[in-house]
């Protein structure tokens, strides 16, 4: 502490000023007002505990107000009810406060009655399990918002994607979240590219609606959801709007309806046919859904292999060629893994 000193009274005359000083030195003002003028040591201090404050309660209210606690948890009324009783009562012996605070200091708790907790009676939704082995078998949807410059005004971006390829095969913005435009969606997706077998969505109020369950299932196409607050039940579609949103260049705020409708309308060509996805091997997903991805696989594999044979020393083991995962799913069990075709 001495060193401290001697080197805040040197850093103080060197400075001119003892403010920064004491903050070259990493000493605060306060400690160090406090080193100068210590406070006067007391022999035997009264801890704070002990100390009689005028504001204390006194030890015969505090014996009253555990008995009148105790009387209450007898009867099943909480703290409050007991406290509220006695002031009902014209009776005033602490604060509310200070009631909950000797409530916990009384040793036996397990007086205490128990709170009723709600129980959730709704049965456990099972985990939904699919798989595509191609395109066209199982497509997911979802809606994501797309900010506007007002406050709580936002565009919906409805979107429909096969797992298998990760293509969007239907898309639409609208002004509002509502069936009838999912289901109108659903439609023109199928009239280009036939019906799938199941389509996979969240619990929203549109993906649950009566309406598109109706439609789909006259088309033969069954329906799963997520389980309640499991985001990761529907991952291509959340990954494939975290794409659009972290895209370099997206504008974040569309100015009205009409561009955000501009904007996706360049987007999802863009994706469907440029994009590299690191999920499919870095092929676009229009390759995977048409297959031509292998044609594109051979030039890859080819470069790669004379790439070895002129550097084999820059690798361990031969090098293999990635391609798209001949299964891909949802949820899908750890002894099915995901084969790689070549």
């Amino acid at each position: 502490m001495n060193a401290e000193n001697d080197l805040v009274a040197e850093l103080t005359a060197a400075t001119g000023s003892q403010r920064q000083a004491l903050e070259f030195a990493g000493v605060s003002r306060s400690t160090w007002h406090y080193r100068q003028r210590p406070r006067e040591r007391i022999a035997d201090p009264i801890p704070q505990t002990e100390r009689a404050y005028e504001s204390r309660i006194s030890t015969a209210d505090e014996e009253r107000i555990g008995g009148l606690i105790l009387a209450g948890w007898a009867q099943q009324n909480s703290v409050d009810h007991s406290f509220a009783t006695a002031w009902d009562d014209g009776v005033m012996l602490a604060s509310r406060r200070s009631w909950w605070r000797i409530a916990a200091r009384i040793e036996d708790q397990m007086l205490r009655p128990t709170v009723p907790t709600r129980k959730d009676r709704r049965q456990p939704r099972n985990k939904p399990v699919l798989k595509a082995t191609g395109p066209g078998q199982v497509w997911s949807w979802d809606i994501t918002d797309l900010y506007s410059p007002w406050r709580g005004k936002v565009f919906k971006a409805y979107k429909i994607t096969d797992i298998y390829s990760r293509k969007i095969v239907g898309w639409r913005v609208e002004d509002r979240e509502a069936d009838h435009l999912a289901v109108e969606m659903f439609a023109a997706a199928f009239t280009e590219h036939g019906p799938p077998t199941v389509v996979h969505a969240d619990s929203g109020a549109a993906m649950t609606s009566n309406l598109l369950r109706d439609s789909l299932h006259e088309q033969g196409v069954n329906l799963s959801h997520n389980r309640p607050y499991t985001s990761n039940d529907n991952p291509f579609s959340e990954a494939g709007f975290r794409t659009m949103k972290y895209r370099p260049g997206y504008p974040k705020v569309f100015t009205n309806l009409s561009a955000a409708r501009e904007y996706i309308a360049g987007y999802v060509p863009w994706y469907n046919h440029q994009h590299k996805h690191s999920g499919i091997a870095l092929f676009s997903p229009a390759q995977v859904h048409d297959d031509t991805w292998r044609d594109a696989w051979k030039t890859r594999d080819t470069a790669l292999q004379r790439y070895f044979h002129k550097h084999p020393e820059r690798f361990r083991a031969r090098p293999r060629t990635p391609a798209p995962a001949e299964i891909v799913g949802i949820n899908l069990p750890e002894q099915e893994p995901l084969k790689q075709t070549a």
